[in-house]
């Protein structure tokens, strides 16, 4: 059996649609469909979720939202005309929305069920098309299906009873389709999961259900070694193990959140990313295990957008709890950290830009400086990072060497080196202005050179 999610790009128009029924119909394992909401079409367009964000928005300032409400339904229209079916679904979904907005819930459930009726009203045309072309198909509303969830608006995590009952729609003899993103509590709440809930749905789908395998369909053959922004025509990664593809999408790779992929890893079950456009294409298998056959880094991830908080003190070393009431300060100020690396006597925190505008900055040194009574504490802006991913770097020696040796050739000073214990990965702090040129460097290094390198060997 297979678990198949298909993304907004994938489920963007009537003519990607029928694209995603011949993917589904091609394999009689395909029986689990989960879908997004219809995405961009185009470069210029507008995603439906960020449409119904937008109602959502409108109705708490007390604007009028007729005309996005109109928008959303012109999508849907269209899809349900260009597949040939009857209009009558948008009537029903526009009554929805606006029971949503004009009912009495708290802003943030409000929100939630706003943003579930993209996902909720596609799997219904999708449902409805794979019936109209002969094949019995059933949508299936994640309360049906089994999906419960903890009542945390926009952030709702699946709860463990989930699982058992998710497994008996292997029971089930038509083709299911379900919307991602959200699901409900034990009071019968619906409840949208985080950033990335689609991806999140299929992982916890084809845990549930103990599938063979999780198709992820997106609009890219596989997963690139490298931002293809910034390196043109990059070489596709064909076989990841769980750990590395968890430290590529940490660290700003766009096909993946990073937890998005986490219940389908703790259950072992493979997972493929492919191209909706091109299924054809091998994709990216991912899997607990790979060769190790490309040389010891299998992609370079890099982001920006981040800042380090540097904390120096004399004998910051013997002082008990300093690292603990240092991150408390951030704690109790709502910031969350991404690294900490430290010394004998200083200690960085870095932060993404965001978690520490400039009108809380001020707030934030003065109490580490009153707290702490630290020699000095500054911030540091515009800063970049680079992870260097690899389960081979391990057992390979002089990797750190040549990626210091890229960063000298590329001119690019480092500002901060962490690297975790598990040694599948190296994080590498740069200034903004740096990154392309230190990526491309690095790329240059552990990409084009080991290839040539292994062709003088054959």
């Amino acid at each position: 059996m297979k678990v198949v999610k298909f993304g907004g790009s994938s489920v963007a128009s009537a003519t990607q649609l029928k694209k995603v029924a011949n993917i589904i119909l091609q394999d009689k394992e395909r029986q689990l469909v989960v879908v997004s909401a219809p995405g961009k079409r185009f470069s210029s367009d507008r995603k439906v979720t960020d449409l119904l964000i937008e109602v959502g928005k409108k109705k708490e300032e007390n604007k009028e939202f007729e005309e996005t409400l109109q928008a959303v339904i012109g999508r849907f229209q269209q899809i349900l005309e260009g597949l040939s079916l009857s209009t009558q679904l948008t009537e029903r979904v526009r009554d929805h929305i606006v029971s949503i907005v004009r009912g009495e819930s708290d802003d943030a459930y409000r929100m939630d069920a706003l943003k579930a009726v993209g996902e909720d009203t596609l799997a219904q045309i999708l449902s409805l098309y794979l019936n109209d072309i002969g094949h019995k198909a059933a949508y299936v509303n994640p309360k049906e299906a089994g999906i419960m969830v903890s009542d945390e608006p926009g952030q709702a995590r699946v709860l463990e009873e989930s699982y058992a009952q998710l497994y008996e729609l292997r029971n089930r003899e038509e083709i299911v389709v379900i919307p991602g993103f959200f699901g409900y509590t034990k009071k019968d709440q619906l409840m949208a999961l985080p950033r990335g809930g689609s991806d999140i749905t299929g992982a916890i789908v084809a845990a549930g259900v103990k599938a063979d395998l999780y198709e992820n369909f997106t609009d890219v053959d596989s997963v690139y070694c490298v931002n293809p922004m910034i390196v043109s025509n990059p070489k596709e990664i064909h076989a990841l193990t769980y750990k590395e593809m968890r430290e590529l999408s940490y660290a700003g790779f766009s096909v993946f959140h990073d937890e998005a992929l986490n219940p389908a890893f703790q259950a072992k079950i493979p997972v493929c990313i492919k191209n909706t456009n091109r299924p054809e294409k091998p994709g990216t298998m991912i899997s607990a295990e790979r060769n190790l056959t490309n040389g010891p880094v299998v992609g370079i991830a890099s982001d920006d957008g981040f800042l380090s908080i540097y904390v120096s003190k004399y004998l910051m070393n013997r002082e008990i709890g300093f690292g603990r009431h240092l991150l408390q300060i951030l704690e109790e100020e709502g910031i969350s950290f991404e690294h900490a690396p430290s010394g004998i006597d200083d200690m960085s925190v870095i932060v993404r830009e965001e978690q520490l505008p400039p009108h809380k900055e001020e707030l934030v040194l003065k109490r580490i400086q009153h707290e702490l009574k630290v020699d000095t504490v500054s911030v540091e802006r515009d800063l970049a990072m680079i992870m260097i991913v690899g389960e081979g770097m391990n057992s390979t020696i002089g990797v750190t060497s040549k990626a210091s040796a890229s960063f000298e050739r590329a001119r690019v000073n480092i500002e901060m080196i962490n690297q975790g214990s598990s040694e599948v990965s190296m994080m590498y702090g740069v200034k903004k202005e740096g990154l392309s040129r230190a990526v491309q460097s690095l790329y240059e290094t552990f990409f084009v050179q080991v290839s040539k390198e292994a062709e003088r060997a054959k």
